[in-house]
Parts: structure tokens; C-alpha cells; sequence
């Protein structure tokens, strides 16, 4: 299973998460959120995305405003910046919008640990079942995506799960993480 707490995975994978790991590797972008212990969850790290795919980077804060205040300073430059802050799920969160290098960004802060957020849970199931189903499950969940399906209700219609998606696959993979 792939460590996804760092970015050190990226620098062998494809093109495009090769690009994501020099970026994110740089100065600018997971630096300055190292106190939040930064990681890329997504559809780039399980190589299922498509060119208009985000990078999600989440972390964990203790103070929603400390955060909010250092999310803004560092990020308010970027091209397209957007920030906000909002309960999710009961969670106070906080959620900036940019883009940079060709990418566009959307940093998640909650008081989870990363590891713990719905995010990076999707994620590391949605490995497990890649892993577990194929290129050939991974090319229809692709396939899913051009058609407009998002990531999740892909998986849930291929595996057939009922109700609402992202509930169901976090439900699907008690069984299998």
C-alpha cells in the first residue's frame, strides 16, 4: 500500500503526478502548511483523474481562524484565490480555492486528523478496490468521469453500491481497509 501521508510516491508515477510532486515539493505550496501536516488526497494520487482535476490538499488544524489566517496570507496572491469558512458535516472547516502552474488547488482544514477526513478515507479505499479490481475497473471508472460522474458516485455505480455514494463507499470499505 502506497504511504499516502507523503508525496514521495509521486516522483516515479506518471507524467502529470510528476509534475504535481515538483510542484508541491517546491517552495510555495507545502511549506508553508507543514504545521498542518499537508497531504494530496484526490483522484491524482490513484491516477483517476481527468486534466481538469484538482489537487486536494488536506490538513488538520487546531484553530479554524489561526488557519484561516495563515491560509489566506500565503495563498491571497495566487491567481483565481478564494476562501472560506463553514460547518461541514458539523466540522468547522475551512476551504481556500487557487490555482498555480496549470493546477487548480483546493486546500481542506478541518480538526480531524487528516487521516481520519472523509477525503483521505475515500481515497485510500478507493486504492484498495484499484488495486483489488484492475486497469480495467480503473478505465470504466475513467470512463464514468468523461460521461460527468463524479469520483465517488463512479465507484458506487460499478460496484453497484445503493443510497447515497459517499456514504455507501465509506460503508463498503470497512470491510476491505
Amino acid at each position: 500500500m502506497i504511504d499516502f501521508r507523503t508525496i514521495d510516491y509521486l516522483r516515479h508515477g506518471t507524467t502529470r503526478q510528476q509534475a504535481v510532486y515538483t510542484l508541491l515539493s517546491g517552495p510555495a505550496i507545502f511549506p508553508p502548511l507543514r504545521a498542518y501536516t499537508p497531504v494530496l488526497a484526490g483522484t491524482i494520487p490513484i491516477n483517476v483523474d481527468l486534466p481538469s482535476s484538482d489537487l486536494d490538499i488536506l490538513c488538520c488544524f487546531d484553530d479554524a481562524a489561526s488557519f484561516y489566517y495563515d491560509v489566506e496570507k500565503t495563498f491571497v496572491g495566487f491567481d483565481e484565490f478564494a476562501l472560506r469558512r463553514m460547518r461541514l458535516r458539523g466540522e468547522d472547516t475551512v476551504v481556500a480555492n487557487f490555482t498555480t502552474a496549470g493546477f487548480a488547488i483546493e486546500v481542506f482544514g478541518q480538526h480531524i486528523p487528516v487521516t481520519q477526513q472523509t477525503g483521505y478515507r475515500h481515497m485510500v479505499i478507493e486504492h484498495v478496490i484499484l488495486q483489488e479490481k484492475g486497469e480495467a475497473f480503473r478505465q470504466q471508472v475513467l470512463s464514468l468521469k468523461h460521461e460527468g460522474y463524479k469520483t465517488e458516485p463512479a465507484f458506487a455505480k460499478l460496484l453497484a453500491l445503493a443510497g447515497d455514494p459517499y456514504q455507501a463507499l465509506l460503508d463498503f470499505g470497512t470491510a476491505i481497509v
